[in-house]
């Protein structure tokens, strides 16, 4: 056991402590210090006695979170002593009642908001989504918890290391399925990058690491392109008498991880490695100028990519992101993206909500109205919504990462909708009663229907009737929550009225055949006829999918009544298979050697095979399903149902086949399929199911699924191929078929 230098700890704790003050005293007032020591001496006190998986004191922690919120969101006094005393209701023994009267109700609000809920929660919903739904609701009263919250999360993604590696799944799963995201969508850009990129250091992390290699052997060579591209730009806006700075930065790992998985290049292939952000020092109102003025010099010296400026200074981004990005030829033959932005621009740029508020004083109310409206927007959806956790945590995740659409109404006024929002959701946002109503609408003058994807300066006319009535195929062509949600209350009104008739046409029939109407009855009948729930039968029953008179060959309910006592709801069938692994006293499943035990089949829509990091998911009716962690669904079943999360491993020795996709690229030549298949099928003995090739001017791009016994063999297979001549690319690749939701 390593001693613990308890005398160099407790002075450590200080000098974090007097760190955090520091960086806070520049808007520090009257009482503000006293308050931050007495919720630092309170924090302390109550974690005492404990430490974080690294064997730090866990003081350590509220004491970073503190930090975040003051130097990366720029925060002030009560959210500083809120990071302080985040864990303390949750992990100790002092009560919110105290918090309250302690530090005051804006303190405690916060606190309760990112305190956890426990209890069992209704079928279709899990205790990680409750969670985040009770966080996100407070967001209509006090945006400050999410923002404490994002700073915690990035905190413990910073030190996720010391965590085991199931912790560190859930953890990184949430933090991309809903962290991210509204990072994203705060404007908290760096903190966004940042969680996007540990999220890919612990999810492939030879991936990250080569990246990160990578970047680091260009640095030198990046700084020296970086100058010879800005000098002649310099000398330019010197002369403009605009006082400016400039950075040179590499895109995130992240983004430079997703172009080359969307593209299917390689690193050296990505084109825009790195921006060049110019930040220009002027006062407000000559901010726009200033900023073309730049633009006008750059593109003076290099030719843009008229399909890359992107304008968010003239409309800002719905989040208050302001900024010209424009994409030019260097002299050397690289594109490289120039960002321009006033200081004040990339202040919000960086830490967001917090920063617009700073300078909130001397803007125009029309400025400040982008980032207000969506807040405006936030808070409708969250107070109407009542759907189950996971479907609201869905809904709310579905319009955090949109791009916008600039439209106007008839009387030219602007409305700011996420990217592929239709006619429908443009009536929805003007007013719930003319979304209800609409029949189509007029675009530009030109009738089109409700499903019209609406594009940048569009000018919308809606058409309503009073005879029209939302139906279920509208929920399959709007985007944004507030019509989904308006949509899903009329129908559940109308659901409701036919269960309502349904469920009198059944306790008539039983009433003829003498049979009690009780809940085991219902119940039985639910599972006699398949249907999920109770509400679900009777609605059928009431709308007349389900014949009334079938109703009558429902016989021996008794015996029905006792298997029903064995699987009492088929939503809840997964439990036997979940209870049985806790029996038989592991939490781990092992692949291999407990099909006897467990039912348990493999994902198609990753395609698992031995070597791949796994984990199980318990399905409805389904058994147990084995998925990569970097499955495209793991994030969301990680995020939303931890409960069905089963840890499992493959056992070293496995003799069955597994299948695999692999995509080759190449330059087209005589020969090259016979030389791909003579080394999957006679040198390393592999079988192959299916193969396509697609030859288009001299490019050979062929799919190839196959059986392997582990990743060691499929390498040993990829390196091989590599080296057949003209092999440009060898990769892995997700099966084609439709992914599963769990």
């Amino acid at each position: 056991m390593i001693a613990v230098d308890l005398e160099a700890e407790r002075k450590e704790i200080i000098r974090r402590y007097r760190r955090l003050l520091r960086k806070a005293k520049p808007f520090l007032k009257d009482d503000d210090a006293k308050s931050i020591k007495k919720a630092f001496y309170t924090s302390q006190e109550a974690h005492k006695e404990m430490r974080r998986k690294s064997g730090e004191p866990y003081i350590y922690h509220p004491l970073a979170v503190a930090e975040i919120c003051v130097e990366e969101i720029g925060l002030g006094t009560t959210s500083i002593i809120a990071a302080l005393l985040h864990d303390v209701v949750e992990d100790t023994e002092i009560e919110l009642e105290e918090i309250e009267e302690d530090f005051g109700p804006k303190v405690a609000k916060i606190i309760d908001g990112l305190t956890k809920i426990s209890g069992v929660f209704d079928h279709g919903s899990s205790q990680q989504a409750e969670n985040f739904r009770k966080m996100l609701l407070t967001l209509s009263e006090d945006v400050r918890v999410i923002l404490v919250k994002l700073a915690d999360r990035l905190h413990n993604m910073r030190t996720l290391g010391s965590m085991p590696r199931h912790k560190q799944l859930k953890i990184i799963s949430e933090t991309i399925y809903l962290y991210a995201p509204l990072a994203h969508r705060l404007g908290l850009y760096a903190i966004k990058s940042e969680l996007e990129d540990l999220w890919l250091k612990y999810s492939e992390p030879e991936v990250y690491q080569d990246i990160v290699a990578k970047i680091a052997e260009n640095k030198a060579s990046r700084t020296r392109f970086i100058k010879s591209f800005m000098s002649p730009i310099l000398d330019e806006i010197n002369k403009a008498n605009i006082n400016f700075e400039v950075k040179g930065r590499p895109k995130s790992i992240h983004s430079i991880w997703s172009k080359m998985k969307k593209q299917n290049i390689p690193f050296e292939e990505v084109y825009d490695l790195f921006a060049v952000r110019i930040i220009v020092d002027t006062p407000y109102e000559q901010e726009k100028a200033d900023c073309w003025q730049v633009y006008s010099i750059v593109t003076d010296f290099y030719t843009p990519n008229p399909d890359r400026l992107r304008d968010w200074v003239s409309t800002p981004k719905a989040n208050g992101y302001e900024s010209l990005h424009t994409t030019v030829m260097s002299k050397k033959g690289k594109w490289v993206e120039v960002q321009i932005r006033t200081k004040r621009m990339n202040d919000i740029a960086e830490k967001g909500y917090a920063a617009h508020w700073k300078y909130k004083d001397g803007m125009s109310d029309s400025h400040e109205s982008g980032l207000e409206l969506w807040i405006g927007k936030v808070r409708e959806m969250l107070e109407q919504n009542d759907t189950n956790a996971i479907e609201f945590v869905d809904d709310f995740r579905a319009n955090l990462f949109n791009e916008e659409v600039f439209v106007f109404t008839p009387k030219g006024d602007l409305k700011i909708l996420p990217k592929g929002a239709t006619s429908l959701d443009f009536a929805f946002d003007i007013h719930t009663e003319v979304g209800a109503k609409c029949l189509g609408a007029k675009v530009n003058n030109k009738l089109v229907p409700l499903d019209y994807a609406l594009k940048n300066g569009d000018q919308i006319e809606i058409l309503t009737s009073s005879k029209q009535k939302p139906n279920e195929d509208w929920l399959r062509f709007v985007v944004t929550s507030k019509a989904k949600s308006k949509i899903k209350d009329t129908l559940k009104e109308a659901k409701k009225k036919a269960a309502l008739d349904g469920k009198e046409i059944v306790q008539r029939k039983l009433k003829q055949m003498k049979i009690p109407f009780d809940g085991d009855v219902t119940n039985q009948l639910r599972a006699y006829f398949e249907e999920k729930t109770v509400t679900d039968f009777y609605y059928k029953v009431g709308k007349g999918v389900i014949d009334a008179s079938k109703i009558k060959n429902f016989k021996d309910f008794k015996t029905k009544k006792q298997k029903s006592t064995r699987v009492k709801s088929k939503e809840f069938e997964y439990a036997d298979d979940f209870s049985k692994v806790k029996k038989e006293g592991t939490d781990i499943l092992l692949i291999g050697e407990d099909m006897d035990v467990f039912d348990y089949k493999f994902a198609k829509c990753c395609n698992p095979i031995p070597g791949d990091d796994v984990f199980g998911f318990v399905t409805i009716n389904e058994g147990i399903k084995i998925h990569r962690t970097t499955c495209p669904n793991a994030p969301e079943l990680l995020s939303n149902h931890g409960n069905r999360i089963v840890k499992a491993k493959w056992l070293s020795e496995q003799q069955n086949a597994f299948l695999a996709g692999l995509r080759i690229i190449g330059t087209d030549r005589v020969g090259l399929m016979r030389d791909v298949t003579d080394i999957i099928s006679n040198e390393l003995k592999v079988n192959m199911r299916s193969i396509s090739i697609d030859t288009e001017t001299g490019i050979f791009d062929g799919h190839i699924k196959l059986y392997i016994n582990s990743t060691r063999h499929l390498d040993q297979l990829i390196h091989k191929l590599e080296k057949v001549l003209g092999v440009m690319r060898v990769t892995r690749t997700i099966s084609d078929e439709e992914k599963e939701e769990g």
